[in-house]
């Protein structure tokens, strides 16, 4: 069986998450979404949150899908759960040479576990959460960029804080 997983912080997932979800569940039998519970960051929305808006927003159309979070290094979680590969999303040259870092550091703690990395499809390009939380917090219209069940929730949300 291969297992890919798509680790991050989801806050809050965006569609550019979701079309990487897609694109990425159909090349193994199943993907597992890792929330990671950042301690070094500061997230607008609670792990359990995140699980849960990404459980709403897959449920429908994606099977091979499960929704998790975890503390710790992802290598580690990676060899508990015999995970295949490591799904990483790109959208421009500068992501590339961070994350580069990030898989050069996987590989040499975990050999067996390869990275793959999938281009953000031309429409979410310049997607990031923290823009979508920036454009919504001056009630910018975000409608395109998010699942519908997230606008409601990050609009209480930044109205609240």
């Amino acid at each position: 069986m291969h297992i890919g997983i798509y680790p991050g912080s989801f806050d809050p997932v965006t569609n550019g998450h979701l079309d990487i979800v897609r694109r990425a569940s159909s090349l193994c039998d199943k993907l597992i979404i890792a929330v990671a519970r950042n301690q070094d960051k500061r997230s607008l929305f609670a792990t359990e949150e995140r699980v849960s808006m990404l459980i709403e927003c897959c449920s429908d159309d994606i099977n091979n899908v499960e929704v998790v979070s975890f503390d710790g290094l992802l290598v580690d979680y990676c060899r508990q759960k015999e995970v295949s590969f490591i799904v990483r999303g790109l959208r421009a040259i500068a992501d590339f040479e961070y994350e580069h870092a990030i898989a050069l550091m996987n590989k040499k703690l975990a050999p067996d576990v390869e990275t793959v990395f999938l281009m953000a499809s031309a429409e979410y390009s310049f997607v990031s959460s923290r823009m979508v939380k920036e454009v919504a917090s001056y009630k910018g219209d975000i409608s395109s960029l998010v699942p519908d069940c997230v606008i409601p929730r990050l609009m209480k949300r930044l109205c609240s804080v």
